[in-house]
């Protein structure tokens, strides 16, 4: 994946997406140097993903069977939202552990959703099933070029508004997000990704040298829940990703209810999983490091928000 293709993707989804804002505080979180964070859990749909969905919708042809992805919830209510906006009908699957909040998000944009096992690789399959049925147009949630680029789109925005980053914290499910990223960024800023320790299906492919499956528990794996790493993500991220610290879901939850009690923002595990490496001691940075923190989604059950922010109080 090249600068080139990122800038492709950006011209190509630009009328498309919401350009989100980068806030830049002089010290927050316990860190004494610059922090950047990256809002974009104000995209369309609530998350990142919605630019990896306009990039593979506007770039392929879409059949008469429509499209379909296999989702968590958050590449799901994206999808629905750029099939909705192009005119296009989508068919989601998604597995039983998807929240609520997550599948009324994709139902409300149009789409059909389909309950496809227990866990996401159970939806994928599903997915795929009916894809060789159909003739539908599959898109990926991360093991794509297309997708990958569009993600990618995120940190070219970030450079122009906040330039001067020394690293970059990203959440990583199946990698598509740190991926592009970090193509963006390779040999300029340091990307470091960050997993739940029950969900670390990049860790332990760079552990492993290849993709392999892992377990997932964790209370973000409604949306950082692959079970393994593709392997596109994993050329890419061997090269060009520092590397991945893990983090406990108390951390998650503790980081979710900071955003929440000093800055208002609504967070779902996976948007502050980056963050918690930070507020835990998971990525230690230097004496002034200047640090850029992704806020990826916001797709939360206010219910279970509450139980954070009253756990943490």
């Amino acid at each position: 994946m090249t600068r080139a293709d990122i800038e492709a993707a950006h011209t190509r989804i630009a009328a498309h997406i919401r350009h989100t804002p980068a806030w830049t505080l002089p010290g927050a979180f316990g860190h004494g140097g610059p922090v950047s964070l990256k809002l974009e859990f104000l995209q369309h749909a609530g998350s990142f993903k919605t630019r990896g969905a306009f990039n593979t919708l506007l770039s392929k042809p879409v059949p008469a069977a429509g499209i379909a992805a296999a989702s968590g919830g958050n590449h799901g209510a994206a999808v629905a939202y750029a099939a909705k906006q192009l005119g296009a009908k989508a068919r989601i699957f998604v597995p039983e552990i998807s929240s609520p909040a997550k599948i009324a998000v994709i139902r409300s944009h149009g789409a059909e959703v389909v309950i496809g096992g227990a866990r996401y690789a159970d939806a994928q399959a599903a997915c795929d099933r009916y894809v060789a049925e159909s003739g539908a147009l599959r898109v990926h949630p991360f093991d794509a070029d297309t997708t990958i680029a569009g993600q990618g789109t995120l940190a070219r925005e970030w450079e122009a508004d906040a330039p001067a980053l020394d690293t970059v914290l990203v959440a990583v499910g199946g990698g598509g997000l740190i991926s592009g990223v970090a193509s963006w960024w390779a040999g300029r800023v340091k990307v470091v990704g960050v997993e739940p320790e029950g969900s670390r299906a990049l860790h332990a492919a760079l552990e492993a040298g290849r993709p392999v499956d892992v377990d997932v528990q964790s209370v973000a794996a409604d949306s950082l829940g692959a079970r393994s790493a593709g392997e596109l993500v994993y050329a890419i991220c061997r090269e060009a990703v520092d590397h991945v610290a893990l983090v406990t879901d108390d951390a998650i939850r503790d980081a979710q209810a900071q955003l929440w009690r000093d800055w208002r923002i609504a967070s779902e595990p996976g948007g502050a999983t980056a963050l918690a490496a930070l507020t835990s001691g998971a990525y230690k940075p230097a004496s002034g490091e200047r640090i850029g923190i992704l806020l990826c989604g916001a797709n939360v059950e206010l219910a279970k928000l509450d139980d954070a922010v009253k756990s943490f109080a």
